[in-house]
């Protein structure tokens, strides 16, 4: 009888178990199944099929369903219960017709198919042809499982070798990394402790620049009040008319010269101070209903002299209907007046500057154009960088801080907006335009009347006392007053403005605000508890001049607020409105 042939590769022949106790039907199983080329064995009973199913592993049994001792149910049942074939599939032959019943407790058994006697051989070849290729794919399958496995636990073995490496190379590279880290955190340290002291040493500049800007308001206040008494020197007064006589008359040209040259020490000054409140964050907006036209009026009234010295025509290309602006009317026009500054400086004498204003549905642009020096294209936008300016030499010789510019942008993108700056290359001239946000139309506001007694050509004499700490300052402004007009008298210390109040009984006091001892607040509230004192018009004269500092000294008490060096028209303003005395007439000097 032939045995099992054990399997060493996914295509050796499959062993086939043909069980049933009829020698004939063997015999039949063997001739329809020998052309499959498979290894075929044979039982004769249930207890020969076990024997023949330890001695080997088969793919596929037929067996009989009746026969003797051990029907085929109880084979299979029996053949089930071992592990190792409680997955091989059974094909039942019966020569008698089986119920439902039959079929389906063979179905339970494992059996995947019945075959009725006679047997179609071209059926049962066709169903074991299958099952023995099944069986095969399933044993190629195990052995590629199996080579799979070995291959694994190759890996894995030369995987563990290998990871044990990386572990020591690791483990010194990880000792290198904490030595490194340590160093890495060092740096850091001293990198934070560096960017602290740069922090530090910038609010230090900032500071530094506001208190620089602050202080030379002093020595400028001097000059400024030294220049007007000149001015009032070189036409002097005549009897009771100095009060009288316009302030604002061609003088000396030198006169005009040095009154130029201190507007624009004042303007340099101006822009350090609003550097420095940019960057600490303490510049504010007051924004009112105005209009664009408005703010570039007061812009070319600015730069005007400067147009008129240059030979420069200024081409403005406005709109006719006003454009409407809820905007810081001042800043604005500084945003304005820098651009159309730095068209003059940059320009050769008698070349035209354009000014034009084009207006979309929520936006107003408005463009200086000039035939200057330009810009080279590609370092356009570094213009507004702090301190920063063109890098040839007549950029160089035509002067500036590199300011100017910053202000302008920090100013338009507080206002909401943005300005770009384009030229054609160096030598073809200069284009700045300022885009700005319209909101919903707003009533202009109506033009503030002038207070009763500023707008007669008469002046008011007064007493004037002048109160500052800074003995040139003081002796100046006095000098001032007293050419147009004035009873003054000074006082160097704050501690005896009182007294001297008291003595000098003035209609108006001129008073700095910062002294040592006494500042000018604690003056202004000595003064103002004083008998009388609710009557005295107070002016403070000083070198701040933000909207906080201008609330703090009304705050204070003070009628005016006048910033160094303050301008000899204010203070003639502030005088002639002051009340005429009892028995002053309108001619009196």
């Amino acid at each position: 009888m032939p045995v099992p042939v054990p399997l060493s590769a996914a295509a050796d022949p499959v062993n086939i178990l043909l069980v049933d106790d009829q020698p004939a039907r063997l015999l039949a199983y063997r001739a329809i199944l020998e052309p499959l080329g498979e290894n075929l064995v044979e039982a004769n009973s249930g207890t020969a099929a076990l024997k023949a199913l330890m001695e080997g592993e088969f793919g596929l049994i037929l067996l009989d369903v009746n026969m003797p001792v051990m029907d085929g149910f109880e084979t299979a049942s029996l053949i089930h219960q071992h592990p190792r074939f409680e997955k091989t599939p059974i094909i039942f032959v019966t020569a008698v017709n089986v119920s439902d019943m039959d079929r389906m407790r063979g179905y339970k058994l494992g059996a995947v198919d019945y075959v009725m006697v006679p047997i179609i051989p071209e059926i049962l070849r066709s169903k074991v042809m299958v099952l023995a290729e099944l069986y095969r794919k399933r044993r190629e399958l195990q052995l590629a499982n199996e080579s799979l496995a070995a291959a694994n636990a190759a890996l894995q073995l030369e995987k563990a070798r290998e990871l044990d490496v990386l572990n020591d190379s690791l483990l010194v590279a990880n000792t290198q990394l904490a030595s490194r880290n340590d160093e890495l955190q060092a740096q850091v340290s001293e990198r934070m402790r560096a960017q602290a002291r740069l922090l530090e040493l910038d609010r230090r500049k900032d500071e530094f620049l506001a208190t620089l800007a602050h202080e030379l308001r002093n020595p400028m206040a001097s000059l400024g009040n030294a220049i007007n008494v000149l001015k009032l020197m070189a036409d002097p007064p005549g009897s009771g008319a100095a009060a009288a006589r316009d302030v604002d008359a061609p003088d000396n040209p030198l006169h005009d010269t040095m009154q130029r040259q201190m507007g624009l020490l004042v303007r340099l000054i101006d822009d350090l101070l609003d550097v420095a409140r940019i960057n600490q964050g303490k510049l504010t907006l007051q924004p009112q209903a105005t209009s664009v036209q408005a703010v570039l009026d007061t812009a070319i009234e600015t730069v005007q002299p400067l147009l008129q010295a240059g030979d420069h025509a200024l081409g403005v290309h406005v709109p006719a209907q006003a454009i409407a602006l809820h905007a810081d009317r001042d800043r604005l026009a500084q945003v304005f007046s820098n651009l159309l500054n730095n068209a003059v400086k940059y320009s050769d004498p008698g070349t035209p500057i354009e000014l034009r204003v084009e207006r979309s549905d929520d936006t107003v642009e408005v463009t200086v154009a000039d035939r200057g020096i330009g810009l080279d294209p590609a370092h356009a936008a570094d213009v507004f960088d702090l301190f920063t300016q063109v890098d040839t030499s007549v950029e160089r010789a035509r002067g500036g801080l590199g300011i100017g510019l910053t202000l302008v942008k920090r100013i338009v993108e507080m206002h909401g907006g943005r300005v770009q700056a384009a030229s054609a290359g160096l030598g073809r001239g200069s284009r700045f335009t300022v885009a700005l946000p319209l909101d919903a139309p707003l009533p202009l506001a109506a033009p503030v009347a002038e207070p009763a007694g500023t707008a007669t050509g008469g002046c008011v004499r007064c007493r004037a006392l002048v109160i500052d700490d800074n003995r040139d300052s003081a002796d100046t402004l006095a000098m001032m007053l007293e050419l147009l007009g004035h009873e003054t008298r000074r006082v160097y210390e704050p501690q005896a403005a009182l007294a001297a109040a008291r003595e000098f009984a003035p209609d108006i006091v001129f008073l700095d605000i910062g002294m040592p001892g006494l500042s000018g607040y604690d003056v202004a509230g000595l003064l103002r508890a004083a008998p009388g004192g609710e009557s005295l018009v107070l002016v403070a004269v000083t070198g701040w001049g933000q909207p906080d500092d201008r609330r703090r000294t009304l705050e204070a008490g003070f009628d005016h607020h006048l910033v160094k060096p303050p301008e000899m028209a204010a203070i003639s303003g502030i005088c002639r409105a002051l009340p005429r005395r009892d028995g002053e007439g309108a001619g009196d000097a």
